[in-house]
């Protein structure tokens, strides 16, 4: 009911007339009587003023408006609260952005996210308020932003096509990228290499907070590398390449993804027992593939604490490799990430210049 229609209720329980409440209020005859007859609600000083007038407190008055309003407001969109579940759990608006899905209703979005996750229907989605049960994701601690990444990195791995993947090949293209570890620019050769024998490599732009570094999985016996080249760093670049190429040398992901994320500091370890061996094996592999592990032991005993700038760039030298490479290497060792910073340079641009790449503003044109 109109809050009027109990404030009438009040005036004759006290007796008054309209002109008494007026009087008492010192308003116009007229201004009470439009609240009476619900063509006016209440606002919040006239709530204040009937309060006092009849001796309750002012919300009294203001929630009767608030019911009144609320009961006459339309019932909104039902894909509100759908829309709303969605994106509570994923970051849908990003991912219709990226042009991962297409914008519409709720139904097509519902519809798109099953396809997206290759489940067979809503229910299945995991992280979804309605999931029926959790998802071997899920139990793994896969975030929601890093599982929507992973799912696009198969979408477009499936869309290459490889020759057969050989081990021996993949060894072998490992000593021609060790070629390519001295100028920045010579990575724009990595895909092809790595394609070559039989590694699908895809760089997928990494989902804000995802903080995903790489992915290796296998699309029956073809290996897949996903990289989200989250730092754009010549040393962390060609760790994390090698990282996941070390992955796929042991056979690592045929029965699930390997995922890795946050690929650094304690995580980059090759001694912490806590890190499960095969990582501890792959950050080895990253690690002396930048620069040999022994000779930076060395370097650092036997130069410590002048570590100047000129031995780390002879050092580079003598190895064949980038300053940054070193330099990345020393700052994990003495966890001084400040030391030479300016010789990490910048190739995400050459990398992407020949690679099947989704994000950075392009977009795989896939049909979902």
């Amino acid at each position: 009911m109109h809050p009027g229609y109990y404030l009438k209720e009040e005036m004759e329980a006290r007796g008054w007339l309209q002109r008494d409440l007026a009087f008492i209020l010192g308003i116009p005859e007229q201004a009470v009587n439009v609240i009476l007859s619900g063509k006016r609600g209440i606002s919040p000083d006239m709530a204040r003023a009937l309060g006092d007038a009849f001796d309750v407190p002012a919300e009294f008055f203001a929630n009767l408006q608030k019911a009144y309003d609320l009961s006459r407001a339309q019932n909104p969109n039902p894909g509100v609260a759908v829309r709303a579940k969605m994106q509570g759990s994923y970051p849908v608006r990003e991912m219709i952005k990226r042009g991962w899905l297409d914008n519409g209703d709720p139904t097509l979005l519902n519809m798109q996210l099953t396809r997206f996750f290759e489940v067979t229907g809503p229910d299945e989605i995991p992280y979804l308020a309605h999931a029926a049960k959790k998802s071997s994701y899920e139990e793994r601690g896969v975030s929601p932003t890093q599982l929507a990444w992973l799912f696009r990195v198969k979408q477009v791995a499936k869309s290459i096509s490889v020759p057969p993947y050989s081990e021996n090949a993949l060894r072998s293209a490992l000593l021609r990228l060790t070629a390519l570890l001295i100028e920045p620019e010579e990575a724009r050769h990595v895909p092809r290499i790595l394609m070559e024998s039989g590694v699908r490599l895809v760089f997928v732009e990494g989902l804000p907070g995802g903080k995903i570094d790489g992915i290796c999985f296998w699309l029956g016996g073809s290996p897949v590398i996903g990289m989200s080249l989250r730092y754009d760093r010549i040393d962390n670049f060609w760790f994390v390449l090698r990282h996941e190429i070390e992955h796929v040398l042991r056979g690592d992901g045929m029965d699930e993804e390997v995922i890795d994320d946050e690929l650094e500091g304690a995580r980059a370890s090759t001694d912490d027992p806590s890190l499960p061996e095969q990582e501890r094996e792959a950050n080895a592999a990253g690690a002396d593939f930048c620069a040999p592990s022994t000779r930076v032991d060395s370097f650092i005993a036997r130069k410590r604490p002048f570590l100047y700038e000129k031995d780390v760039l002879a050092m580079a030298r003598v190895l064949n490799r980038h300053p940054g490479l070193v330099v990345g290497q020393l700052q994990h060792k003495l966890k001084r990430h400040d030391y030479l910073k300016r010789y990490q340079v910048k190739l995400r641009t050459f990398v992407l210049s020949a690679a099947i790449a989704d994000g950075w503003g392009q977009v795989v044109p896939i049909s979902i």
